[in-house]
């Protein structure tokens, strides 16, 4: 296989397809080992609360997740009809709603955590600490910078 032409294909256009497939083959090994009644995108939140603690509404979660919030709505609703998050009304605002992560939604984040490490072994014999600190920066300033100019 031949590298890609970069005036047909620019350099951010590549970076942004390796990513893209980086995504995809993520997904599908985590899918792999989640309980059959959660999603990726629900384990998706219960890591949003485990990075960043505390509560959030429903329309800020959908904002972060760049979903639509019916689509944030449907994700919660199936994580609080499994205890894994709590959908309280809001003290200071009655029409908005305050979501946050249960004990036994940590605990759910945390065990699919521990199978994740017997799954992805051999990915962290492909590549050190050291590779995956090195790469780290990058994708947090790209990260960053995507979500300061949406």
């Amino acid at each position: 296989m031949s590298a890609p032409d970069p005036i047909l294909e620019p350099i951010h256009l590549q970076a942004f397809t390796e990513i893209g497939i980086i995504h995809q083959l993520a997904i599908a090994r985590l899918e792999q080992i989640l309980p059959a009644e959660m999603s990726a995108a629900q384990f998706g939140v219960l890591t949003h609360f485990m990075r960043r603690g505390g509560q959030a509404t429903p329309a800020a979660l959908a904002s972060a997740f760049q979903v639509t919030r019916g689509a944030m709505t449907n994700t919660l609703q199936r994580l609080e009809a499994q205890g894994l998050i709590k959908v309280v009304p809001d003290a200071k605002d009655g029409r908005s709603k305050q979501v946050s992560l249960t004990p036994e939604g940590h605990a759910a984040y945390v065990d699919i955590a521990q199978r994740l490490g017997p799954r992805n072994a051999a990915l962290l014999a492909a590549f050190s600490e050291a590779d995956m600190l090195a790469i780290l920066p990058t994708l947090r300033r790209l990260r960053m910078w995507l979500d300061e100019n949406r």
